[in-house]
């Protein structure tokens, strides 16, 4: 796809727009490598700790308390470390900010926030990695829209994430549909924005998530509001530490320990729909329970790969991809992938769930 034109998306909006003062002021001071910065590198290349120090502590994402709640349910709360802090954090934008401000140690996302990271000069690393094979996001249209296929995007306006899962899956559909990126119009905004711009008419298209569309539907779909499915997914789910973090002996070794739990409380709760139902979407985020239901019927089955190959190829195109629009600069991304983590999420789930 060849670059935006003039009439397309503004870079420079983008960047001011999504990665805020603190990330903009990110980017000047990362510019070059101190020798502090050189020493954290080298010192996240040590060997992973056998156990967890005593006094350890970690600052964990969990989404409207997603993490909390699994582990609770599951019998996983024997965490050989001190949780010092949830943060309900979800976007990637928002958890660069944390990483930045030392906030988060630790976080659960899709695979464009490290690449988004990397482009601001800011040093992060994957540890562990959960394959989606079925798509986790639809487009949903304004109330009384008739658009009714991808295709039917050019010349539309389509609300666009540049550093979230969102984005990439909408720069796949253009793509997969033959639409370059000048033929339609890329409204700058956060997920969180994605549905007040639906509603008010601001965008006409914008990407939700599954389990965003039911709700959606209900108030709007007798206005005309619909969603398109399309056979698009986000690779990955998974999970990231600035390199800060790792560099620092005991907090690698926190995290070695995080990851088992991470994987087997998504196992529980993709074996125990019910009760994931109930608990979770019933009880906290007051939906029905047809509701409820509707998306664990669309939930991904949990697979962590032994290896991480297939999970760099597509880190790779993704990355690319973003730099075909000129959205970041090409690079290989191999170096956002800490191997020393390869393989633990695997060893900790059965046979079946690994990919």
């Amino acid at each position: 796809m060849p670059p935006l034109s003039a009439s397309g998306v503004d870079r420079r909006l983008f960047l001011s727009s999504l990665l805020g003062a603190a990330a903009a002021a990110g980017l000047s001071g990362c510019a070059g490598s101190s020798a502090a910065d050189t020493g954290s590198k080298a010192a996240a290349t040590a060997p992973l700790a056998d156990k967890v120090p005593s006094g350890t502590s970690l600052k964990i994402s969990s989404y409207q308390g997603v993490q909390q709640l699994q582990f609770k349910l599951a019998g996983l709360t024997d965490l050989p470390f001190k949780v010092s802090s949830w943060a309900n954090i979800g976007a990637g934008p928002d958890v660069i900010n944390a990483f930045r401000s030392k906030s988060l140690d630790l976080a659960n996302n899709a695979g464009i926030p490290p690449i988004q990271a990397h482009y601001q000069g800011y040093d992060a690393k994957i540890v562990a990695i959960n394959i989606t094979r079925k798509p986790n996001y639809l487009f949903a249209t304004r109330p009384g829209s008739d658009i009714g296929s991808v295709k039917d995007f050019k010349g539309k306006k389509l609300a666009f994430s540049q550093g979230q899962a969102q984005g990439v899956v909408l720069l796949r559909a253009l793509k997969q549909a033959g639409l370059a990126y000048d033929d339609v119009d890329l409204v700058p905004l956060t997920s969180n924005q994605f549905l007040t711009a639906l509603q008010a008419g601001q965008v006409d298209i914008a990407p939700l998530a599954n389990s965003q569309s039911p709700a959606y539907l209900k108030q709007y779909g007798s206005k005309g509001a619909h969603t398109i499915p399309t056979d698009v997914v986000d690779l990955l789910s998974l999970l990231w530490a600035p390199t800060s973090v790792l560099a620092d002996r005991a907090k690698a070794a926190a995290v070695a320990a995080y990851i088992p739990r991470w994987a087997k409380g998504q196992v529980w709760a993709y074996e125990h729909p019910d009760e994931w139902n109930r608990e979770f979407y019933v009880k906290t985020q007051n939906l029905s329970l047809a509701q409820a239901e509707a998306i664990t019927e669309l939930a991904n089955k949990p697979l962590f790969p032994p290896r991480w190959d297939e999970a760099v190829k597509w880190e790779q195109e993704t990355a690319d991809l973003l730099a075909e629009g000129g959205f970041v600069k090409g690079f290989e991304v191999d170096s956002l992938f800490d191997r020393r983590f390869e393989g633990i999420a695997a060893k900790a789930v059965s046979a079946e769930y690994r990919k």
